[in-house]
């Protein structure tokens, strides 16, 4: 096969995206795009011998009909600023290959990720891992930031008066918060990529890592533009029904009552209303 350069991921290789107060990502580097998934499900060698129009749709067939392999032939790898308790969800995607910076090694900066007023919001009442959608007032926010604040600040003045009693690095760093910015080096496959984008750049995903994730897909789109536009079709804006739905489905069509009850019509009801899944 060809070697595959994209002009428009080529303009953005080392370009930083803020994200957050003080993170980024940035595209490192790029193996392929959407002529190397049309060359390696067409197993052909050199420039693509089909128009856009008939690669586009061998790229939505793919990915429509779960034909992933040729997605993997697509991988980038991008260096990534993030609070700490972002990247520990981040790894949760055990596909990507990462290399962090380490507080064994390196003395850690003096970087803490500090919400916007807008983003500080009570428990959710009906969901225990998230925030309510209503932020608290200005003045009781402005309060938790300065709370916040003042306990990172704390933390590392701690951290910097243990190094200078010559700690070492491996203990001092011990009591640092989750909210201290970490670096890494990121490396996925465009199949697992896109998986790990439908989950975080879903609404009930964390605000703070699913920013990063609206980064990412932008990035996606200069790489692979074809496959995103799939990927956001099928993936990121459609929506999987069990059996029970689809029989559900071809009853209302008949004009017949739904016969779905209690939570199972609720998340029905979810997904024919918002394409989204409960």
């Amino acid at each position: 096969m060809a070697h595959c350069i994209v002009p428009e991921a080529e303009e953005i290789l080392d370009k930083s995206y803020p994200v957050l107060d003080k993170g980024f990502v940035r595209l490192v580097d790029y193996y392929g795009g959407d002529q190397r998934i049309v060359q390696s499900a067409r197993v052909s060698y050199g420039e693509g011998t089909k128009s856009v129009s008939q690669d586009g749709a061998l790229i939505d067939y793919l990915l429509r009909h779960q034909h992933t392999s040729p997605f993997e032939q697509v991988v980038m790898t991008f260096h990534v600023k993030m609070p700490i308790f972002v990247a520990r969800q981040w790894v949760r995607h055990r596909t990507g290959r990462m290399n962090e910076v380490s507080g064994r090694y390196s003395i850690m900066k003096d970087e803490f990720y500090v919400p916007t007023a807008e983003n500080i919001s009570p428990q959710s009442k009906d969901n225990k891992q998230g925030r309510d959608l209503n932020p608290f007032e200005p003045q009781k926010a402005n309060e938790i930031i300065n709370s916040l604040e003042k306990g990172q600040e704390s933390a590392f003045e701690n951290y910097s008066s243990l190094l200078d009693d010559g700690l070492a690095r491996e203990i001092a760093r011990i009591n640092l918060p989750l909210s201290l910015y970490t670096e890494f080096y990121w490396e996925m496959d465009l199949h697992n990529l896109f998986h790990f984008l439908k989950l975080r750049l879903d609404s009930h995903a964390q605000y703070e890592i699913r920013v990063y994730a609206e980064v990412l897909l932008e990035i996606c789109k200069k790489v692979a533009p074809l496959a995103t536009s799939s990927f956001i079709n099928h993936m990121n804006k459609g929506v999987n029904f069990s059996g029970e739905e689809v029989e559900a489905l071809r009853k209302i069509l008949n004009g017949e009552a739904n016969p779905l009850e209690g939570k199972k019509k609720e998340r029905f009801d979810e997904k024919i209303l918002t394409g989204k899944q409960l």
